[in-house]
């Protein structure tokens, strides 16, 4: 009687024949080749750009960088506004022998709204900070401001300079100009940042 030999199917992935015989599976019909070696390249390429990913994201997230981005713009800002309103900054005190208990820190009165110029005299309220002097008193995006206590507006920059001079705390009255054309007389008592 003849026997035929019969070989099991590699199965993928495996190297070897598998099979009786003692064959090592590196005969021609031994199946196709391994793929492990472009596995592990794809795995670590993987590895490799979801590490420089995260890094990215760290790096953009983080909070030393944040605090030190809002500090460079808020400075920036805070001196443009210095320049538009002509306010000079205060000079630093002399140093003394004498220790002090508090720093002097300079006072800077805000009405809370943000302002540009009108095509006529006065300054245009585009946007009221909630809550704010501004929105207490009244104020609405669309308002035009006339008057600032006994000084006249005719642009954005005026209305900056007559706020900068006024005192945090006491009210001033508004001259105002609706959006839909009629005047009115609101109350505002402008505050500090802090």
């Amino acid at each position: 009687m003849e026997q035929t030999a019969l070989r099991p199917r590699p199965m993928p992935g495996d190297g070897g024949g598998g099979g009786g015989g003692g064959e090592s599976g590196g005969g021609p019909d031994s199946g196709p080749p391994a793929r492990r070696p472009e596995r592990r390249r794809g795995r670590r390429l993987m590895t490799v750009l979801l590490g420089v990913l995260a890094g990215v994201v760290l790096v953009l997230s983080g909070a030393g960088l944040g605090a030190v981005g809002a500090t460079v713009v808020g400075a920036g800002g805070l001196a443009e506004l210095k320049r538009q309103t002509g306010v000079a900054p205060t000079p630093a005190p002399a140093p003394s022998a004498a220790p002090r208990s508090a720093p002097s820190v300079p006072v800077v009165t805000r009405l809370g709204v943000e302002v540009a110029d009108d095509r006529r005299p006065g300054a245009l309220v585009v946007a009221v900070h909630v809550p704010g002097p501004g929105s207490s008193a009244g104020l609405v995006r669309g308002d035009v401001l006339l008057a600032f206590g006994a000084t006249r507006v005719d642009s954005a920059a005026g209305l900056a300079r007559a706020v900068a001079r006024a005192r945090p705390g006491d009210e001033v009255k508004l001259t105002v100009r609706r959006r839909g054309g009629g005047y009115q007389q609101l109350t505002a008592v402008p505050g500090i940042v802090t």
